[in-house]
């Protein structure tokens, strides 16, 4: 099993894994990164979304040697430095976006994904930027109010920078 090196959360880590190993196993089990769950082992609900490169996956679909040489980003990471919570996940505490919790980093990390893209979405493209990712406690409308009132602090802060 030769090394695979990786940078999660900004922070360079360097593991022996198995080739069969999942990333969601090595940020979960082996790197205790406890924003990324697994809900369902085959990539149904997206509670296990991350950003890899920037672009957010399932991280149950992706085996850990794929992120070799690459950069993941979990809601632990999302915070901004300094500042504290990013502005999505501010807007789901604000907004009462989440009950349990169990998918709200994967919605985070999806919504984050979708806001990098589009950057002023409708409450139809939050929807469909969603997709994929299931909740089965709040309904859905806190969660699209959540990612809209982050939409329109990131613009404003991007309109005062």
């Amino acid at each position: 099993m030769p090394p695979i090196h990786l940078t999660v959360d900004g922070e360079a880590v360097t593991r022996d894994v198995d080739a069969r190993t999942l990333l969601v196993h090595l940020l979960g089990d082996g790197l205790d990164r406890s924003g990324v769950n697994v809900g369902c082992d085959s990539s149904n609900c997206g509670a296990c979304t991350v950003l890899l490169d920037g672009r957010s996956v399932k991280s149950c679909t992706v085996l850990a040697v794929q992120a070799d040489g690459r950069e993941v980003t979990t809601v632990r990471g999302l915070a901004w430095e300094g500042e504290g919570w990013h502005p999505l996940q501010a807007a789901f505490s604000a907004c009462h976006a989440l009950q349990c919790g169990y998918c709200t980093p994967g919605m985070i990390m999806a919504a984050k994904d979708l806001l990098d893209a589009n950057p002023r979405p409708t409450d139809a493209e939050i929807r469909e930027g969603l997709e994929g990712n299931l909740c089965r406690c709040t309904g859905y409308a806190p969660i699209i109010a959540a990612v809209s009132q982050a939409a329109q602090r990131l613009a404003t802060d991007d309109a005062d920078a």
